[in-house]
């Protein structure tokens, strides 16, 4: 399928892709902050600390409304580009996607309707104590129960797990390397190059403060270092592996979600089936030299690394061209969502005129 590419584990991936085509999945996206967010230019994901605390609620809203004409929270600026949200906006407008939005710690309310996981906002991960250990069991344990209830509407489709999470690449180099793995230099970031330091720098102080032991669990490694979207997601897959397949969509993020699941499996939910579960990316995640995705696929368990072949150059919109000079990458699951379009029939060329049309809706939207 030249619309796929399987960047790593290619038996299992192509095995996953021909179970699953033609199925219509459910689309889920959950919302999380990290006061991480906060650090100057850790993310390019809003141009300022501010609008980033935001960038969440408005991912959502876009997602479940579409264009708007008085969004109660706009898309935020970015420094050059336009949000992902607006890629996976098209392919849920073009197969009426069932969308659930679920918030597993924000710092305020979201505008559209969305299921509240009675989670809260990530403190930095330089304090090594970003949340509460009974608010990550929770979490955990809400994420088990959707995954039943999600494995089950699915109806033997599959069901696409995404997230919001400003600097949410820092939250999960911090959690891969309290897993035990040497990943400097190997995530992906919003930013064309990579700020492979300032992340370090950031996790190291993180580990230093945590004061983990050789027998720290999963749980409390993301208590210590991670983010509140991470541990339900990993919940969510855990439990829907048993009976559906599961799309992880992202990148970096989803990569660090899918070494937590193996780590629980080993000691606390040995039920999950890891060959139900994929990562589908974007192809500016999976082929950005600035990172190195597809080794850290190899490393966090061997996962099929499944990525949409959507491309932008020809566009007619600057703001998508810049995909192509390294910017934005992927968010709110927009390669998966285009995985997903591809699955049903769609072409990327096909895909990029449906996202275009989402643009031309937008105000001030220039045409190059």
């Amino acid at each position: 399928m030249n619309s796929i590419k399987i960047y790593n584990n290619h038996e299992e991936g192509i095995k996953w892709l021909n179970h699953y085509g033609g199925c219509r999945p459910i689309f889920t996206c959950t919302l999380g902050f990290t006061d991480t967010a906060l650090i100057e230019g850790i993310s390019a994901a809003g141009a300022t600390s501010q609008s980033r605390r935001y960038t969440a609620l408005a991912d959502a809203e876009f997602l479940v409304n579409g264009m708007t004409r008085s969004p109660v929270y706009p898309l935020p600026p970015l420094t050059v580009g336009v949000s992902p949200t607006v890629i996976t906006r098209a392919v849920v407008e073009m197969f009426d996607l069932p969308v659930y939005v679920f918030n597993a710690g924000l710092v305020a309310s979201p505008s559209v309707d969305i299921i509240d996981l009675g989670g809260e906002a990530a403190q930095c991960v330089t304090t090594g104590k970003a949340l509460p250990l009974g608010v990550v069991m929770n979490l955990y344990e809400r994420g088990l129960q959707w995954g039943e209830t999600l494995a089950h509407k699915a109806n033997g489709g599959y069901l696409i797990l995404s997230e919001c999470v400003v600097a949410g690449t820092t939250t999960a180099l911090a959690v891969l390397t309290a897993l035990g793995m040497d990943v400097r230099g190997m995530v992906n970031s919003s930013h064309p190059v990579c700020n492979h330091g300032q992340k370090w720098q950031v996790v190291e102080e993180g580990l230093k403060n945590a004061h983990f032991s050789g027998s720290t669990t999963p749980f409390e490694i993301v208590a210590g270092v991670g983010d509140p979207m991470q541990i339900f997601v990993a919940g969510v897959a855990s439990s829907a592996s048993k009976t559906v397949g599961v799309m992880l969509a992202g990148g970096t993020q989803m990569l660090a979600i899918y070494a937590l699941i193996r780590a629980i499996k080993q000691h606390y939910y040995p039920s999950t089936d890891l060959s139900n579960i994929v990562v589908g990316t974007t192809r500016w995640v999976a082929d950005d030299d600035t990172g190195d995705t597809v080794n850290l696929a190899k490393m966090v368990g061997n996962v099929p690394l499944l990525a949409t072949q959507l491309n932008f150059t020809n566009s007619n919109y600057p703001s998508l061209q810049s995909y192509e000079q390294g910017f934005v990458k992927e968010g709110v699951g927009a390669g998966g969502s285009a995985i997903a379009s591809h699955l049903l029939g769609t072409t990327p060329e096909q895909l990029m005129i449906a996202i275009e049309g989402i643009l031309s809706t937008f105000p001030d939207t220039t045409v190059s």
